[in-house]
């Protein structure tokens, strides 16, 4: 008896292979049986009812973009394309679904300064026509600070502000101009901003690594 038993068994290794293994396997073998089905009307509603057990066992799917479309083709791929039942949707072809993407086009944006990024440098250039001096004034500021803020995401290090407007009225043609530069917030600042450390506390960190060497 406990022969005849063991011999019943079958592992998942000796199966036909999950075309979508998210579903599992009782859902493949629902399927697999709806296509032996010959009443076209009695396919219909036993296809309805996988669909349905199809969107329970994937509840995620809901926040997809017209899941249940989703679930159709889905339901053709796991039949291998042979169910003929009567679908809201157009029937995938194989091949269609097979297409390669089409190839993106890489974006060609060129900074003069990587590290301040191109996105940065299209504000700078969006907020050098603006006429208001007032709101001229804010924005030169906010983008002085937002350029320092990029910089230190690479340089780890000290910047001079009159670097940073120096790049800035570069960057702008001249049309934005920080009148005071020392008002751009500290290094330090900003450092912590990022959970780094502050510069007097990494570079005492170092010397003292470095006598540790010595010894």
């Amino acid at each position: 008896m406990r022969e005849n038993s063991l011999n019943a068994l079958s592992y998942n290794t000796e199966r036909p292979n999950l075309h979508i293994p998210e579903y599992g396997r009782n859902v493949q073998n629902m399927i697999d049986y709806a296509k032996k089905i010959e009443s076209r009307e009695e396919r219909n509603k036993a296809v309805r009812a996988i669909i349905d057990v199809m969107g329970q066992l994937n509840p995620h799917l809901r926040d997809v973009e017209d899941y249940t479309h989703k679930l159709w083709t889905h339901l053709f791929i796991m039949s291998e394309f042979e169910l003929d039942v009567d679908s809201p949707y157009p029937i995938p072809s194989p091949e269609k679904l097979k297409e390669r993407p089409k190839d993106m086009p890489y974006p060609k944006n060129k900074s003069k300064y990587g590290h301040f990024g191109h996105y940065t440098e299209e504000m700078i250039r969006e907020a050098s026509k603006v006429e208001d001096e007032e709101e001229k004034e804010y924005l030169t500021g906010v983008l002085g600070n937002l350029l320092k803020k990029n910089y230190l995401t690479f340089h780890t290090e000290n910047v001079e502000n009159r670097a940073i407007a120096q790049h800035l009225k570069e960057l702008s043609k001249g049309k934005l101009m920080l009148q005071n530069p020392e008002e751009l917030k500290s290094t330090n600042q900003i450092l912590k901003q990022f959970g780094i450390a502050p510069t007097k506390q990494r570079s005492n960190k170092k010397h003292s690594k470095s006598k540790k060497r010595r010894k």
